[in-house]
């Protein structure tokens, strides 16, 4: 059974950082892409981040360029998050997904399993 948990998110004040992460499990992850989205309220998905099979390819959402990273470490099952320069307008919750088998970052978004999220809520 394919599983993503994710976590580390929080209150956090503009400005501040947060990592957050994806424990896969259920899959061979190191063989497929994976991706960040997010869902602030009463929007709808809004696509991230993605990353390739082995990590070295990440592309990001322009909204985000600059800000957040995306990483991986195979070995340990788990991808990242690493959010930095916090806005009010990141609040969202945020999950992982995966994309599905032979599909690359650099397409159209697409995903077959994501997880229940991980709330980030920046305010001061």
């Amino acid at each position: 059974e394919v599983q993503l948990v994710e976590s580390g998110g929080g209150l956090v004040q503009p400005g501040g950082s947060l990592r957050l992460s994806c424990a896969a499990s259920g899959f061979t992850f190191s063989s497929y892409a994976m991706s960040w989205v997010r869902q602030a309220p009463g929007k709808g998905l809004e696509w991230v981040s993605a990353i390739n099979s082995g990590g070295g390819y990440t592309i990001y959402a322009d909204s985000v360029k600059g800000r957040f990273t995306i990483s991986r470490d195979n070995a340990k099952n788990t991808l990242y998050l690493d959010i930095d320069s916090l806005k009010p307008e990141d609040t969202a919750v945020y999950s992982c997904a995966r994309l599905p088998a032979g599909t690359e970052p650099w397409m159209a978004f697409q995903y077959d399993y994501s997880g229940q999220g991980t709330q980030v809520t920046v305010s001061s």
